[in-house]
């Protein structure tokens, strides 16, 4: 376990100019149970392509459905399986108080950092919003980033106090409101990590990356990394053609697709998995796994995409 704040930081900014953020998505069984065996299998998958980091039970890893025992078996498998050879960053969440308890679970698996979640249910103050990190901060050795969106928006005055936090070293921003991002980027100390984090991050990666913020997760590596890894390569390239191709051939109607059903964000890249043979299993209630019709799209869609980018599904 990396307890090297500087370290920690280096290696996740190495990885976040060469590839993309993978997220994995928890297995499970079909009775809804946590399914080790095919997770492992799954996250050994997505860092045998050699991912900037992997964030294992976070949002796209439905990490709000996982009780303590399964995260820690989650995250320890991610680490094990890492072996040190990209950054493991694990999500923690809730109000502060629980989001303790999975911080040190994660601490003992061997996480390099954390991912802190938006807070349960409550809007809150900007005093708030600090309040809640810097009492995470107080009771764990790991590095920390913040993820703002939903009820979580962080002004420049409270990110100023934020990032004054020692062990506060990323933000991820999932509100795509770039004007707001860009007065944090220049608010920033020398050093800090932002990424993007919107749902289907690829669609506004070109954006981002006019206000200073290239690096990006991406849900479509956890089913398709031949397709996120083209989409990087060459936006990374300057090469405009294979990005737009993309954008209007795969990108765009699987956020068309995706916007059918709230929790489609995570069901369709569970879904995408099993059309391509992954031990991934259904999701957990209170998602539900894609209709007939939406998966005969998905599916349709899912061929296109590998096509573009000379893969099979």
């Amino acid at each position: 376990m990396s307890l090297d704040t500087g370290d920690v930081v280096r290696r996740l900014g190495e990885g976040m100019a060469g590839g993309v953020l993978s997220f994995p998505l928890t297995s499970f069984h079909a009775d809804g149970s946590l399914d080790p065996h095919g997770f492992r299998t799954h996250v050994a998958d997505r860092i045998a392509t050699a991912p900037g980091a992997v964030f294992p039970a976070c949002g796209t890893g439905e990490f709000f459905s996982l009780d303590e025992d399964e995260y820690r078996t989650v995250v320890s498998a991610t680490v094990q399986e890492s072996a040190g050879g990209v950054p493991v960053v694990a999500g923690i969440g809730y109000g502060w108080a629980q989001a303790v308890r999975f911080a040190r679970i994660a601490e003992e698996a061997g996480a390099d950092a954390l991912l802190v979640l938006p807070h349960y249910l409550v809007a809150a103050p900007q005093e708030g919003l600090v309040r809640q990190v810097e009492e995470i901060a107080a009771r764990t050795r790991l590095p920390l980033i913040a993820y703002q969106r939903g009820q979580v928006t962080f002004g420049v005055e409270a990110f100023k106090r934020l990032a004054d936090i020692p062990t506060v070293i990323g933000l991820k921003d999932g509100h795509s409101d770039l004007d707001r991002l860009q007065r944090l980027t220049l608010a920033a100390p020398e050093g800090f990590l932002f990424f993007n984090g919107a749902a289907t991050a690829e669609i506004q990666a070109r954006a981002y990356a006019t206000v200073g913020v290239p690096a990006y997760s991406s849900a479509v590596h956890a089913f398709a990394p031949e397709i996120a890894d083209a989409f990087f390569g060459a936006l990374k390239a300057g090469d405009e053609g294979t990005v737009e191709k993309l954008l209007r051939d795969f990108y765009v109607p699987l956020v068309e697709l995706r916007d059918r059903v709230p929790g489609y964000a995570v069901s369709l890249v569970k879904a995408a998995a099993r059309l391509r043979g992954l031990p991934v299993g259904p999701v957990r209630a209170p998602l539900t796994d894609p209709s007939a019709a939406d998966l005969a799209d998905l599916t349709s869609l899912l061929a296109t995409g590998l096509d573009l980018v000379g893969a099979a599904l």
